[in-house]
């Protein structure tokens, strides 16, 4: 397999797993940092040509083994450690299994993500990488980031694209937030453009380490967890039109209720549920 292309800027190293938990007194004093400045002094560094070149080069596909800084690293290792009580465990025989945490327990509990996801900074450096013109995902969006939790053995998710359903394309960012597993994302490039040949490869993303891939285009897959293993990881969808027909829309509120987050989570506004944005 071919190794992805990946950063070389020396970033310091995420902070690992088991050291990341922060006292209360490194909480207050990263609270401080905003995530949008912290996103700006990073892409600073990178060669964004280049990796835009390297995005291209891989059908809509980048990894990068070091993006978010200690700090803001360690803040998603305790948020998703808190957050391990709040998820939603879902199977589907032959596909999938693992846990879930929607965008809307985030908005109520982990506010922080949704700050790092509205980063401008971090939304201008995703423009110039994709070279698309890019919007949040509407509020109703369980997906428009959300947390996934690798627990138990054999957690796993199968060979698959991430189909959307919206008018425009849509672009996921994977951030490493815990992996003390076994687990990678193995993926396969180019599969559906005909004139280039496919390109397998896998890789384990560390605590602060990314993908960003166009989910119609990456055929990819989770292996499986093994005993006394967790993976964590959390994702943000960014569209370039967040118009979605209603037939559409509904498919995909079935799919995230089964395959992710559960009826509640999903249809709250139905159920009379409240989301901050």
């Amino acid at each position: 397999m071919r190794e992805p292309v990946i950063s070389d800027i020396a970033l310091d190293p995420p902070v690992s797993p088991q050291a990341a938990r922060p006292a209360p007194a490194a909480q207050a004093g990263q609270a401080a940092r905003r995530p949008d400045a912290a996103v700006a002094s990073v892409v600073a560094q990178l060669d964004t040509a280049s990796l835009r070149a390297d995005f291209e080069r891989q059908g809509a596909f980048l990894y990068l083994d070091k993006f978010l800084a200690p700090e803001e690293t360690a803040q998603l290792v305790a948020l998703a450690r808190s957050l391990q009580a709040d998820l939603n465990r879902n199977y589907l025989p032959g596909h999938k299994q693992g846990g879930s945490v929607s965008r809307h327990t985030i908005d109520e509990k982990a506010p922080f993500i949704a700050e790092l996801y509205r980063s401008k900074a971090l939304i201008h450096w995703l423009e110039q990488v994709t070279g698309d013109k890019l919007q949040p995902c509407p509020d109703s969006d369980p997906h428009t980031y959300a947390l996934y939790y690798y627990t138990r053995q054999g957690d796993h998710i199968g060979w698959h694209y991430d189909t959307s359903y919206y008018d425009g394309r849509r672009y996921t960012l994977l951030i490493g937030v815990l992996d003390e597993s076994s687990c990678q994302l193995e993926y396969e490039l180019h599969t559906r453009n005909p004139a280039v040949a496919d390109e397998p490869g896998a890789v384990r993303i560390p605590p602060g380490g990314i993908v960003l891939f166009d989910g119609d285009k990456l055929r990819h897959r989770i292996t499986p967890a093994g005993p006394n293993e967790i993976r964590v990881s959390l994702t943000f969808e960014y569209v370039t039109d967040p118009g979605m027909r209603p037939w559409l829309r509904f498919i995909s509120n079935m799919k995230d209720a089964v395959a992710y987050f559960g009826f509640r989570q999903v249809f709250r506004r139905l159920l009379g549920g409240k989301s901050r944005a």
